[in-house]
């Protein structure tokens, strides 16, 4: 079986994408959403931490590569449909989302409006330089 023939399993989308969910590993909290190609997710596996692509940059995106805030890859699972990626990970920082919290998943549907539910743990104009 030669090395590469693994991403040849995966049902990439019409755009050689597939959806990843990033999961902490720990405690089965769901960070982020984000897409992969192939040149991504095999980076991800050489390198142990996530690597993912930038639709709207449309480039390689190394989760933490300005803010520092990684994510390990401790597990990584295809589902039965082979067109989802769930990565199971260790989060450094403890900050996934952009916006300085936990996870991206902050806003909750309460009596027909979203609700922000979880608290900014640091401001993202600390975490993120402007250049």
């Amino acid at each position: 079986m030669n090395g590469a023939s693994w991403l040849d399993e995966i049902r990439w989308t019409e755009d050689g994408l597939v959806p990843v969910i990033a999961q902490q590993a720990e405690t089965g909290r769901v960070l982020m959403f984000a897409w992969m190609n192939s040149e991504s997710l095999a980076l991800t596996v050489a390198e142990g931490y996530a690597v993912y692509w930038s639709r709207s940059r449309n480039k390689l995106w190394r989760k933490g590569e300005e803010s520092g805030n990684r994510q390990k890859v401790i597990g990584l699972f295809l589902d039965c449909d082979e067109d989802v990626i769930l990565l199971k990970v260790e989060q450094e920082g403890d900050i996934a989302c952009h916006t300085g919290r936990e996870s991206c998943f902050y806003r909750s549907l309460v009596d027909g409006q979203w609700k922000i539910v979880e608290p900014v743990l640091k401001n993202p104009e600390a975490i993120y330089r402007k250049s």
